[in-house]
This record gives C-alpha cells, sequence and structure tokens, in this order.
C-alpha cells in the first residue's frame, strides 16, 4: 500500500491541505521560512513539468505520424484501423461535449480560484470570442511559426504543427528503415523515462500546491466543502460519460459490425480490462490483450500484432474524453470565459493531445498540460486533476483498453469478409 502511487497521492493532498487549515489557525500572518520552502517545492515541480512539455508534445506526435505511416502503407489493413480509431475517439469527445453543454453541476457554484489567474498569462484563444474567423486568425499566427521559437517560448499550436509537418514529411521521403525514424523513437523512450521520475515525485508535489491553494483561499467561508463539492461533482460526471462510452457505445460498434453479444464481448475480454483497470496502464497490458484477442476473439495473429499496439499508442477514447471535460472545468473554476466555438476548438486539441501519449499510469497529464496552456489555464491547476485522476485513470484505462480489443475484433471480422 505505501508504494502505491494512487495512495501515495491521496495521503500527501491529505496532509496538504489538513496542514495548511493548522498552519492557518497558529499563524495567520504565516512564516516567511514555511511560505518560502513551499513555494520552493511548488515551483520546482512545476518546473519540472514545464520541461517535458514542449519535447513531449514534439516528439510523441511525430512518433504518433510515423506508426499512421506505415499503417497507410498497408493500404486495407490501415484504412480500416485509423478510420475505426478515429471513429470512437470522435463518438467520445461528442459525449463529453454534449456532458459540458447540458450537465455542468459545478457551475452552481461560483469559480472559486478566479482571483489565481493571471491577467498577462500567455494564451491560444481569446477569451469570449465567438467569431470562427477571429479564431482562426490568431490560430494561423501561432501555427505558422519557426519550429525553434515555438519549442522556446511553448506555443503549443505551433509544436503541434510543426510536429505535423515533419512526421508526414518524414513518412513520404524517407525510407521506413531510415536511422531519423528510429531517433524519433529512442527520443520518446527518453522522454517517458524522465516522465516516470517526475511521477516518482509527485506527492511531493501534490502536497506543496495544495497547500500553497488551500493557505490562499482559506479565508473565504466555506470554501473548502465548496472546492470539493465541484471536484466530486466533476469526477462523477467524467466516470459516468466514461463507463457510458466503455459499456455501451463501443459494444454497440461491436454489435452491429461483428454481431457479437455485448455480454459475450466483456466476458471474453474480462481479463485484460481487470488488469488495465489494476495496472492503469494500456502498455503493461498490452501482452495480455493480445493474447485474449487471438485466443478468445478468435482475431490473428497479424492483425492483433499490428492493430494492439498501434491502439496503445493513438486509441485512447477514455483519456480524450477525460482531458476535454477536465480543461471546461478548469476553465470555470478558474473564471475563464469560453465561447461556443473556443469549447470546440478546445476539444480537438484534447483529442490532438490523446494521440501518442504515453500509455503509462498519469501519463496523459502531458497532454492536459498543452490544453490548459492553450487557454491560459494556470499550470499549477493540474494538482487539482491529480488529487482526483488516479482513481479516473484506472477507469478510462480500461476503456482505453477496450476499445483496442474491439478495433482489432472488428478489423479482422472486415477483412476475413
Amino acid at each position: 500500500m505505501l508504494n502505491n502511487l494512487t495512495f501515495q497521492v491521496f495521503i500527501a493532498a491529505t496532509l496538504g491541505i489538513v496542514l495548511a487549515f493548522g498552519y492557518q489557525l497558529i499563524e495567520p500572518n504565516g512564516i516567511e521560512m514555511v511560505d518560502n520552502s513551499i513555494s520552493l517545492l511548488k515551483g520546482a515541480f512545476l518546473a519540472l513539468l514545464k520541461m517535458l512539455i514542449a519535447p513531449m508534445i514534439f516528439f510523441s506526435l511525430i512518433g504518433g505520424i510515423i506508426s499512421i505511416g506505415n499503417v497507410v502503407r498497408l493500404r486495407q489493413l490501415g484504412g480500416i484501423t485509423v478510420s475505426y480509431y478515429l471513429l470512437t475517439t470522435g463518438l467520445a469527445i461528442t459525449l463529453a461535449l454534449v456532458a459540458v453543454v447540458f450537465v455542468h453541476p459545478w457551475t452552481a457554484y461560483p469559480p472559486i480560484m478566479a482571483s489565481m489567474v493571471d491577467a498577462s498569462s500567455a494564451r491560444l484563444l481569446n477569451p469570449g470570442s465567438d467569431s470562427i474567423l477571429a479564431v482562426l486568425e490568431t490560430m494561423a499566427s501561432l501555427a505558422f511559426t519557426n519550429p525553434f521559437s515555438a519549442l522556446v517560448n511553448l506555443n503549443i499550436l505551433g509544436i503541434v504543427t510543426n510536429a505535423l509537418f515533419m512526421g508526414v514529411a518524414m513518412v513520404l521521403v524517407l525510407d521506413e528503415n531510415s536511422p531519423l525514424f528510429r531517433l524519433v523513437v529512442d527520443a520518446n523512450k527518453i522522454i517517458i523515462q524522465v516522465l516516470r521520475w517526475v511521477i516518482r515525485v509527485l506527492p511531493i508535489g501534490i502536497f506543496a500546491i495544495l497547500f500553497d491553494f488551500t493557505v490562499r483561499l482559506s479565508g473565504d467561508d466555506g470554501l473548502g466543502g465548496t472546492f470539493l463539492t465541484q471536484l466530486f461533482q466533476f469526477g462523477l460526471l467524467v466516470v459516468t460519460m466514461t463507463l457510458i462510452h466503455g459499456l455501451i457505445v463501443l459494444p454497440a460498434i461491436a454489435w452491429i459490425t461483428t454481431r457479437m453479444s455485448p455480454l459475450e464481448l466483456l466476458q471474453k475480454i474480462a481479463s485484460p480490462l481487470l488488469v488495465a483497470f489494476s495496472t492503469s496502464s494500456s502498455a503493461a497490458t498490452l501482452p495480455v490483450s493480445m493474447r485474449a484477442a487471438e485466443d478468445n476473439l478468435d482475431v490473428s495473429p497479424g492483425v492483433a500484432s499490428f492493430v494492439l499496439p498501434l491502439g496503445a499508442t493513438m486509441n485512447m477514447d477514455g483519456t480524450a474524453l477525460f482531458e476535454a471535460v477536465a480543461a471546461i472545468f478548469l476553465a470555470y473554476l478558474y473564471g475563464i470565459e469560453l465561447s461556443g466555438v473556443m469549447v470546440v476548438t478546445v476539444f480537438l486539441m484534447a483529442m490532438i493531445a490523446s494521440i501518442g501519449a504515453p500509455g503509462m499510469p498519469s501519463a496523459s497529464m502531458s497532454g492536459m498540460q498543452m490544453v490548459m496552456l492553450a487557454i491560459g489555464i494556470p499550470l499549477e491547476a493540474i494538482a487539482i486533476l491529480l488529487v482526483i485522476e488516479r482513481p479516473l485513470d484506472t477507469i478510462r484505462t480500461s476503456v482505453n483498453v477496450e476499445g483496442d480489443l474491439i478495433g482489432s475484433l472488428i478489423v479482422d471480422r472486415y477483412l476475413k469478409r
């Protein structure tokens, strides 16, 4: 239990909130050494996160495009696989859009962290803009920029655009055995290893950020209860929409295309879903998924060995749904106004961020940072998500793996026909 990251994050979050309230009761005006120490811990943790954003987005997107390029070379197999991935991710995004438009319980309370937003903070989109042309003009000016300038200035859209162009160009002009492809794969492995080290200090960062949050906001009556209520409502909404996607939408797609009943399907893939739930890692679940696909779903080894590893990299339905809802939730919490056009834009960016996300616990937070920076949400707000993200990660990882398995089944049946 002590080595479990979820348990460590929960303990760190609890200690941060409880000790902050006790600290305020004992020293209402604060102690300079304590305040500086908390600020140091928080600043160092956020700096670690920022350090990884640009290279992770850049190399993960290029890696994803290289994978897609290899898929397209296989023509029929690649076409049906990519089409399925785009369809299910689009449906997950649509569910998330419906959720925040029609079901947004946290808006019954005021945006309690609006005072913490720096008006001068950089953002991709201008708040309140209802003109799609104005949004497109802003995005174009940021997208088509020098790649080195985009990386240095943390211009998220510029990084994404340059990664897309370079990835497509690599697929078109380079041989598939080119050492540059291997360089991208190795760079992604290095970044993932660094991310693992950062995740190890996650409890320390959570403690410092929540301690600071609580101290800064404890002067408002009833704030703690309001914040926890909003956080619980957000988590409940995400869980509900993820389960709807995993228990209704995906099995319905499988039934329509293969005529396999939802109950039979879930029984045959129960083993990898349980592994995904317990490990929160689609990559770690991959061997179990391949065995279940071949033995239980009667998927040919060639299809399983192609579709499932690719899905573990770019087919993240649960992750896309979570990031989209989380972006709108945090925007409201910080009092950031979003027009309808901006909401759709944010959801599309969440879809892009889910492609190439590492198949490891809490790795979706790297893509979440991309969406947060786009609309000016302070990066420290990621601590709010990390408090509740770990239990949610188990559910969405299971849905991610379920989508991959159903994809292998559909592709196999299509090819056999």
